[in-house]
């Protein structure tokens, strides 16, 4: 058993979470809740797998070994049943990053790069540096009887309306941030079909691929058809679920050979195909047998985290609804029953409540009158905040 309950300090060890508040709220008096890593311990088997690592005294060029991608592959095909040789496999250096290198690798100055808003928000700044131009296909807003979020689906109808012959890239969030969305195999077998017919390239980032609740599987995009096969860039990593983050252990899966032998020799030519020691070290002991028992003891704190939260706002403040995520240990809170404009919501939060939250606008602006709340921290946190919040308002 694993002590989520454990307060771990974390300001003053140079923690983007903590130690960043002032400079990016103004105020560091702040309970901490928006990067998207957790506030848990490490898991031990990890941390031990690093300090073995550094009993030898010699920090050289490592070598993946033989059998890196092949515990990938393992680990890939056990979790979603989706089985893909180990060849598909390369060490990208974060996803972020992988998404731009893929936009500089197969895209021209001028392509067109479509985004579904509100989504994680350097989808929009890196096509946008990268000298692309990004189009906007938003997401269907679904509510629930009383009007508040309820889920969003896709709109395919003005997807096909914006596609033009410049449009060459699609970046699917999947499971989705911040609304927390596992999309329908058959809304992804619909998008693939779509994007084959215009020659779009989907790039899918993945990450909380690993963080999915209720007890089903994750449907990776390019599992869901020969189509879908041939059209998609997947990215995912151990980062979130085992709370890694620092240490940048993403990778690439391309089933194209065309796409695959593109894309990989130019990682390969930018030196960014090879993983750190200490990214290599950290995934293999998280896919292990000591893994799936953690992330499953995890993933059910995290699911009590998002019960709390949900049925606390109910009984407390019944004007802000927590969209129930389907994947991550981040929830996206419909406050549009307040009636608040914008800054004023971000002031009730940041200068009233004192809580960092992600400002719902970052996303696109589809995210007015929402915030982004991380839940992957102590329960005793999430209540002293939502206390907070009640307090100010």
């Amino acid at each position: 058993m694993y002590d989520f309950d454990e307060i771990i300090p974390r300001r003053g060890t140079r923690c983007y979470k903590y130690d960043a508040l002032q400079a990016e709220f103004g105020r560091s008096d702040l309970n901490a809740l928006w990067v998207a890593d957790m506030d848990f311990r490490t898991p031990d088997f990890i941390l031990d797998a690093l300090r073995r690592r550094l009993d030898h005294p010699v920090l050289g060029y490592p070598t993946t070994g033989d059998d890196y991608f092949e515990i990938i592959s393992k680990w890939v095909e056990d979790l979603h049943g989706w089985k893909v040789p180990a060849k598909d496999f390369r060490y990208v250096p974060g996803i972020v990053k992988g998404f731009g290198l893929a936009e500089r690798c197969f895209l021209q100055p001028g392509d067109k790069v479509i985004i579904q808003r509100p989504v994680y928000h350097p989808f929009r700044i890196v096509a946008e540096e990268s000298g692309f131009e990004v189009v906007d296909n938003p997401l269907r807003p679904v509510y629930d009887a009383e009007g508040f979020l309820a889920h969003y689906e896709m709109d395919l109808e003005d997807l096909e309306r914006k596609i033009d012959a410049r449009t060459k890239m699609l970046i699917l969030c999947n499971p989705h941030n911040p609304g927390g969305v596992l999309f329908p195999a058959e809304t992804l077998r619909s998008l693939a079909e779509l994007c084959v017919r215009h020659g779009i390239i989907v790039v899918s980032d993945e990450i909380h691929c690993e963080m999915v609740h209720g007890g089903v599987r994750h449907v990776p995009f390019a599992s869901v058809s020969e189509a879908a096969a041939r059209c998609a860039i997947t990215f995912m990593a151990p980062s979130k679920t085992f709370n890694i983050a620092g240490v940048v252990s993403s990778y690439v899966i391309i089933q194209n050979p065309a796409f695959a032998g593109k894309f990989f020799k130019y990682l390969e030519s930018n030196e960014t195909d090879y993983p750190p020691i200490f990214s290599a070290e950290a995934t293999r002991a998280a896919y292990t047998e000591a893994g799936k028992a953690w992330r499953k003891e995890m993933l059910a704190y995290v699911q009590g985290n998002i019960d709390f939260v949900d049925g606390w706002l109910r009984a407390n403040l019944p004007q802000i609804r927590a969209v129930r995520p389907q994947a991550s240990f981040l929830v996206w809170l419909d406050c549009r029953r307040l009636g608040f404009p914008q800054p004023a919501l971000v002031d009730l939060f940041v200068n009233k409540a004192r809580l960092a939250l992600n400002d719902g606008t970052v996303f696109g602006p589809q995210g007015a009158g929402f915030m982004r709340l991380n839940v992957g921290c102590p329960r005793a946190l999430l209540r002293d905040a939502l206390e907070s919040l009640a307090t100010a308002l």
